[in-house]
Formats: C-alpha cells, structure tokens, sequence
C-alpha cells in the first residue's frame, strides 16, 4: 500500500487531514489527461474530457448513495458548502445553528449573511471530547425554536476528529420542519456511511482529503427536492432551474483535475470502504495506546470507533502545542499540524491508509523524548 503512493523519504507525513496525497495511479491520470488538454485545450478538455463528467458523477454518488442528479462537482467543500450557505433563501430574523467548532471558511460565510441579511446565528458550543451522544446532540436541539430555518453540522470536527451524531440531531431538526447542512469535508471516504444514513438536505466535501483524488476536487450534495430553490453561486440561467448542473457554471475549469478522480474512486473500491475504515482506526489506536498514560499527556480526542477514526490531537500540561509540532519535525522530521481552536490548543495527528507502523514507532518514541525533555 505505501508503495502505491509517492510518499516522502525524508519526512513522515502525519497531517493527511489537511489535504492527503494522491496515490500513484491518480497522479498519473492528471499528468496524462493534462498533457492532452495542452494539445488543443478547447477540443480536448471542452469535447473530450467534459465527456466524463456524467460518467463520474454517476459514479460519485454511488460511493456517496445517492441519485446522480443529487450531486455537483466542484472544487473543494468551501466552494461546495459556501454554494449552498449563500445560496439559501433567508431574511432577516431567521435563525441558524452552528457551532464554535465548525470551519473558520463556514463561519465567515455565515457572519457574512448574518451582517448582510441581518438573519441570527445561534452558536452551538458543546465540550469536547465526548463519547455521550445524547448530549452531543442535545446542544443542538436545545437551541431550536420556531425562527429556526437550518442547522448546520460538521460530521467530524477538524480540529480533534470527533464524530458528531449528525442522524440524531438531523431527525430532530426534520421533525421540526428544519433545514439540514452537513461539512462533511473530513468525514466521506474515510469511515463507512451513505448521504442518506445522515437525513440532511445538503452535503459537501472535498475529494482531495480522504478519497485521495487530485488537490483541488470537491463534490456537493443537494436533495432533489431543493435544487430549484437554491440559487447557484455562480450566475447560471435560469437561477430557479431544477438541474444539479447549474452550480457547475464555474467558467473555464481543470478537467484534467476533475477526471483523474475516476482513478480515485477505483482506488478506493480496492482498498474497500470497511476495511479502510478499520485500518484508519487500528493506525490512530496503535500509536495513541502507546502514549496515553504519558502523565503530562491530554487526548483531546475521542478514542473510541464510534466517536473518531483517524484523527487525534493531544497535548501537553503548561508546555506550548507549538512547541511539541517544532520538536516533532526537527527531531524526528514528523509533519503535523499544530491546532489552537477555541477550546482545543494542541498538536493533531493524521496517518493514513500508507502510514506504517514503522512512521507511527517514530512518533510514539519523539512523543516520549519531548516528555522527558
């Protein structure tokens, strides 16, 4: 499996939820289907390539579970998600849930139509971790009413890789006659589920974090029966048109990008989704079970399957997270990412399905050196 990537020699990369490399497979398609555009861009990527945009959306959505003509592709889950937050039709007074841990790029949005629009956001602010559904979603049920228009859930939160129990809060929003959006940006192709298992309206996600497509792939769901009410980010004719395409008039775009995710997707049905899902999690429970009875230590993660897979992020008593991230890459050249987030100050860890235990060895020994340091 490591070898179907190009990983990096002189470092061990252990922040593949920021963005995952492709494996070797996908690097090529991109490479070849770019050489091609080069040729005679308009014919190649306008009659040639384009052509398989039906062909991968078919087949997006059913990884995803859903009707084709659910699903639009895009770039990133910003540009998918920002689609559908800016695309709603609200007024002001409406209320919206989120939460203090939702992406910086979805709350910005949000402030941006609370400060144009003049609608309320309401703010969701539970503590994590937790391993206790009922009062994760609790916080956000508590805080619907009857000005409540959507509320906004991100599946697994970034900053820690909690699991959050989107159904449980979904079904009740619905009861209610309440919108649902999910982020699910780090959650799809990385622990088994369908779009539908969610009960949400609209979903999006990028392609380039766990599916391992191109940097720069994106997808976003929409239920069929909110596309023609759902204005289109970018101008497209008409606006109320109920077609899954018209948010896909992004003007010239890199088809060379966009199909390579076909090879993606087959790299992923080989891997298969149950047994990624239990490799993900075996890698995170093989170096945190090493370091978690480090007294200074804290897991700010879950470590339970039902509640985190890949991601964990830890810290340190009264020692700065950035200094654990500097000593991690100058001492055993480990790439990782430090987190300062609202409630959540420490260092996240993120192997994937080429991580070996040999690079999670390494960690688990700098681990150990910085706390005797």
């Amino acid at each position: 499996m490591q070898q179907a990537y190009t990983a990096s020699s002189s470092i061990i990369n252990l922040n593949n939820g920021g963005v995952s490399p492709s494996p070797i497979i996908v690097q090529e398609a991109m490479k070849r289907y770019h050489d091609l555009s080069n040729e005679a861009p308009s014919y190649y990527m306008w009659r040639q390539l384009d052509m398989g945009r039906e062909p991968l959306r078919k087949r997006l959505a059913e990884v995803a579970g859903v009707d084709p003509e659910e699903i639009a592709l895009h770039r990133n889950a910003t540009e998918s998600l920002e689609t559908i937050i800016f695309g709603l039709k609200l007024k002001a007074g409406d209320e919206i849930i989120l939460s203090k841990y939702d992406y910086p790029n979805m709350i910005n949005a949000w402030k941006q139509r609370e400060e144009r629009d003049g609608i309320k956001l309401v703010w969701a602010d539970p503590e994590l971790p937790s391993t206790d559904d009922t009062y994760l979603a609790q916080t956000y049920i508590d805080l619907m009413n009857g000005r409540t228009k959507l509320v906004h859930i991100t599946h697994i939160i970034n900053w820690n890789g909690q699991i959050l129990p989107v159904r449980t809060i979904a079904d009740a929003a619905q009861a209610k006659g309440i919108e649902v959006l999910v982020d699910g940006a780090h959650s799809f192709a990385h622990f088994q589920y369908k779009i539908p298992d969610l009960n949400c309206h609209y979903f999006g996600t990028s392609l380039h974090k766990w599916l391992s497509a191109s940097i720069g792939t994106g997808m976003m769901y929409v239920r069929k029966d909110k596309i023609a009410s759902l204005y289109p980010l970018f101008g497209s004719e008409p606006a109320s048109k109920n077609d899954i395409r018209k948010y896909e008039a992004l003007g010239t775009r890199p088809f060379f990008i966009e199909q390579a995710t076909q090879k993606a997707i087959d790299f992923f049905e080989m891997i298969g989704a149950e047994r990624k899902e239990k490799r993900l999690f075996y890698l995170k429970e093989y170096w945190t079970e090493q370091v978690r009875d480090i007294p200074e230590l804290n897991m700010l993660s879950p470590i339970n399957p039902e509640h985190s897979c890949a991601i964990a992020t830890i810290s340190f008593n009264d020692r700065k997270h950035d200094e654990l991230e500097s000593f991690l890459m100058d001492q055993a050249r480990i790439h990782t990412v430090g987190i300062n987030w609202h409630r959540i100050q420490g260092v996240r860890v993120t192997p994937n399905v080429y991580t070996s235990t040999k690079n999670l060895d390494r960690l688990v020994e700098a681990i150990h050196s910085f706390a005797k340091k």
